[in-house]
């Protein structure tokens, strides 16, 4: 494959990580409950926030998943037995996302109290939407690069 393109995606997967990072560090200071806490109280008091800090690991380590896959891509191995884990490994970090996700969801629906829990809810919603793609998405590519190996495999034992 050609190394434009792989080297955009890689360029988009690191934005989208440090985005991602910046956003968690930033967003909790200005949220309604934290608004007047100092900055270590801020990251300590709130266990939703520890929550969702533990809750990212697994999307960041799939981020590094992807960069590696895009890695074989880019270095034509691209049906390589590390290829294909490193696209069943996204999928399952997709499904860890999707499972805090669901656990955010269940907290805010039984634990907080309050009268705007729908846009905490739908942004839960969107955010499963998305695992959801992701998870097919590496499900397939998964299939593809078994598949592809296969052939390959096949093809190197018949010449």
């Amino acid at each position: 494959m050609k190394r434009g393109p792989i080297l955009f995606l890689r360029v988009v997967i690191v934005l989208v990580g440090v985005g991602v990072l910046a956003g968690m560090l930033v967003e909790p200071q200005f949220e309604g409950v934290n608004a007047n806490a100092d900055f270590a109280g801020v990251y300590l008091d709130d266990p939703f926030l520890v929550y969702a800090y533990v809750g990212s690991i697994p999307f960041f380590f799939g981020l590094y998943q992807a960069f590696k896959l895009l890695g074989y891509l880019g270095g034509g191995q691209a049906f390589s037995a590390d290829a294909r884990q490193a696209a069943r490994t996204i999928k399952y970090c997709a499904l860890a996302v999707i499972a805090f996700i669901a656990g955010a969801e269940a907290y805010i629906m039984l634990i907080v109290v309050s009268d705007d829990r729908a846009g905490a809810v739908m942004l839960g919603i969107l955010a499963t939407f998305v695992g959801l793609v992701a998870v097919a998405g590496a499900a397939v590519l998964e299939r593809v690069l078994q598949n592809g190996g296969d052939l390959q495999l096949d093809h190197d034992l018949t010449v």
